[in-house]
């Protein structure tokens, strides 16, 4: 590694901005403006040109995505030096804190409720201990969902129980609320568990009770750097405040245009408090985009422009003009659908893109289904994220449960999880019994397992739970003897796994296929962390996004709600659905504050875009079990987007009167003349009674090919699914004869 750093690659406000060594600064950093260069070369500037000590910078983003992003450009710079840096999430700097600390927080008797082996709930696992939780204060069902807000928002704002009863009193039901609260943090106690946003509240707790704990980690990170600024919460902000009071090196880099998560706490004005707390603080502008084109850019900032609560800047870009922004609006759903598979289909057959270049972004999860049926149709490879996830799958979650429980006696949720799977004829009156008495007796419920005639634990229950009792006794054995990778292939053996999805039906035969690729991804884990345990590999598991799944190796259609793609980018966006109660979404209508967040989300799915920005809307939607008539979205106009008769717009300032654009009618050969030869010969082709197959879909009969010189789709009563409605331009359809 050379002794500098290459500068040049900086522009001048990047270079003006990594300079500012000292001191608070904040870097309001516009969308593709180059902020992660900005933060990895001022790093390496610290280390390679100042001096500084790996160890002493701390370097916080949201996604492992990004984290990994950043170490992987850091170890191009520095090379080994860079394996020192702290580079992480908050979520995962803090669990490193707490692995090492936690056992200093004690609870109202003066004992420690905690380990260094505590669990990580999942969402799912915190449901689970909620509903037990619930039922135990003999309370409805339905206050699940209203706890778990309640629960979350306190924990973000560091409000304890009675703190959060005290400052929302006038909350529905709130008392029952705060009993559930409090209920609930005692239950995680005595499972040696933390939900998500514990692994941040205990942190700070941690601070504020032991001033010599925090003093440490203050006289370690002389320089902190805090990516993505702008979706901190208020307890993310308390936690890099505190760790910056020693020396006040804090670069936070942010943009308030892409405040997008105020529904999970994310504070914008955590920007208006950096400036009071830190008076002295320098502030720098990046407004170069390097990402999209002209044209995308102008609409970008056309929108923004009417937020108010924004600091002024301007993107602009020496990028190329770029294409036409296309504005389409549908009959309904499906044709919507249709007109964005078209697209792609001729996008990659005659303009070289490919599959992985497409991104369909909505701004709710319901709206895929249309879209993913289309593909299907048009053989176009496709993956939905905020999907079902790898390790929310059942077999491979009660793989994990099984982990937990081995490397945490304590939880119980995860004990209660596996004690019947696969099944053995323990019912949940036995699981009970055994929760009971482990409470009773202050121990784990496999101390009662392990030792029942100790516990003096009735014959009959000892005879129900001795196959269990076998398998954790054998558990146990090999937990002592092998290494990691080994441990977990012999659990999936001796729990039973492989026996229990032995059936060869199609299901069980995806599940021993997840099993396998489980197995393939902890190998691939501890080749790559030959000293990490079984817990660090439950913990970089549980702290996963649905971005850190993305894969740009993979080459299929991203269909996507906008909130689950900021940080990536795609040469081609399709931004679907934009009516009015959709997108804005109907909750907004209220609150201008809420409005200006719509608008910041569509401003994110807009500079997504490097070359090609098309947007879509329908005429009618079925919403809410009936068809409604939709009205456009009002970013359209506020972009800059006419509003006509036409049914395909290009983003010109001009009207046009046709049905279909020019750029529309060259690609997909639309002309006025429907009599070629070439079109009779199509219709000839693909002729009503025809018999055709499909790879999907099987045989079938065409039952329709009205319009087919226009719109080269036909209509086909396949046998297995039913009618569908086809291109056969891009279709893989094959006829019969």
């Amino acid at each position: 590694m050379e002794d500098k750093i290459d500068l040049s690659v900086l522009n001048n406000a990047q270079l003006v901005a990594l300079k500012q060594i000292t001191g608070p600064v904040m870097v309001l950093a516009g969308a593709g403006s180059g902020k992660t260069r900005l933060v990895t070369y001022r790093v390496a500037y610290l280390i390679k040109e100042l001096g500084v000590l790996p160890e002493n910078i701390l370097a916080i983003t949201f996604t492992n995505k990004a984290t990994n992003e950043m170490r992987e450009r850091l170890f191009n710079l520095l090379g080994d030096e860079a394996q020192d840096i702290w580079i992480s999430t908050f979520h995962s700097m803090c669990v490193r804190i707490l692995r090492s600390n936690i056992s200093n927080l004690k609870s109202s008797d003066g004992t420690s409720n905690f380990d260094s082996n505590f669990s990580i709930y999942t969402d799912s696992d915190r449901d689970r201990a909620l509903k037990s939780v619930i039922k135990e204060l003999n309370l409805p069902d339905d206050y699940l969902q209203k706890a778990s807000y309640h629960i979350s928002n306190a924990k973000n704002k560091h409000l304890s129980p009675w703190e959060y009863q005290k400052e929302y009193f006038d909350e529905q039901n709130i008392e029952e609320i705060t009993k559930i609260y409090s209920a609930y943090q005692s239950y995680l106690a005595n499972n040696n568990a933390l939900d998500f946003d514990d692994l941040l509240f205990k942190t700070y707790d941690l601070f504020l009770s032991f001033p010599s704990i925090l003093k440490r980690y203050q006289n370690r990170f002389m320089f902190i750097h805090v990516d993505e600024f702008q979706d901190t919460n208020k307890i993310q902000y308390l936690l890099v405040k505190a760790l910056s009071g020693e020396h006040k090196n804090i670069f936070v880099v942010g943009d308030e245009d892409q405040c997008i998560y105020s529904w999970r706490g994310a504070n914008i004005s955590n920007i208006t408090d950096f400036k009071k707390d830190f008076p002295d603080y320098k502030m720098f502008k990046l407004e170069q985009n390097y990402r999209s084109s002209k044209l995308i850019l102008n609409l970008a900032n056309k929108l923004i422009k009417n937020n108010l609560s924004r600091n002024e800047k301007e993107l602009w870009t020496q990028n190329d003009v770029g294409a036409k922004v296309e504005y389409y609006k549908a009959k309904d759903e499906f044709d919507e659908a249709d007109f964005v598979a078209r697209n792609i289909s001729d996008l990659v057959k005659n303009y070289g893109y490919k599959y992985k270049d497409f991104a369909i972004l909505t701004r709710l999860n319901a709206m895929t289904a249309p879209f993913e049926e289309k593909f299907l149709n048009y053989n176009i490879p496709y993956r939905v994220f905020a999907g079902k996830k790898f390790f929310e799958r059942l077999e491979i979650k009660n793989i994990l449960c099984y982990l937990k429980m081995i490397t945490n006696p304590y939880d119980s949720t995860s004990f209660s999880r596996i004690i019947n799977f696969p099944k053995r004829g323990i019912g949940e009156t036995t699981v009970k019994t055994i929760l009971e008495l482990a409470n009773f007796h202050g121990v784990t419920p496999y101390n009662i397992i392990l030792s029942s005639e100790e516990y003096l634990v009735e014959n009959s229950l000892i005879k129900k739970v001795k196959p269990f009792r076998d398998i954790v006794e054998k558990l146990l054995e090999e937990y002592e003897q092998d290494g990691p990778v080994e441990f977990i292939k012999q659990l999936i053996k001796i729990a039973g796994f492989y026996e229990e999805y032995s059936s060869g039906s199609e299901e069980d035969m995806a599940r021993l296929v997840n099993i396998d690729n489980f197995l393939l991804l902890t190998s691939q884990y501890f080749a790559n962390n030959p000293k990490d345990s079984i817990s660090d590999f439950l913990q970089s598991i549980t702290l996963t996004s649905d971005i850190d799944e993305y894969d740009d190796k993979d080459n299929a259609v991203t269909i996507a709600t906008v909130h689950a793609v900021k940080g990536l980018e795609f040469r081609v966006v399709f931004i679907v659905g934009l009516e009015e109660r959709m997108f804005p979404i109907v909750r907004t209508y209220s609150s201008s504050s809420d409005m200006e967040e719509e608008r910041r989300l569509m401003f994110v799915a807009i500079t997504r875009a490097k070359e090609r920005l098309f947007l879509t809307n329908s005429r009618t939607r079925f919403m809410y079990g009936k068809r409604d008539y939709c009205v456009p979205s009002r970013f359209l106009s506020e972009c800059g987007v006419e509003e006509s008769e036409s049914s395909v717009r290009t983003y010109t300032g001009v009207k046009e009167t046709s049905t279909f654009s020019e750029f529309a009618k060259k690609r997909f050969n639309l002309g006025n003349n429907f009599d070629k030869k070439e079109d009779v010969d199509l219709a000839k082709k693909y002729s009503v009674g025809r018999k055709v197959s499909h790879p999907k879909f099987g045989q079938g009969v065409i039952t329709g090919n009205f319009g087919i010189a226009l719109t080269k789709c036909v209509t086909i009563d396949f046998e297995s699914v039913g009618v569908k409605t086809l291109s056969v331009e891009y279709a893989p359809i094959s006829v019969i004869e």
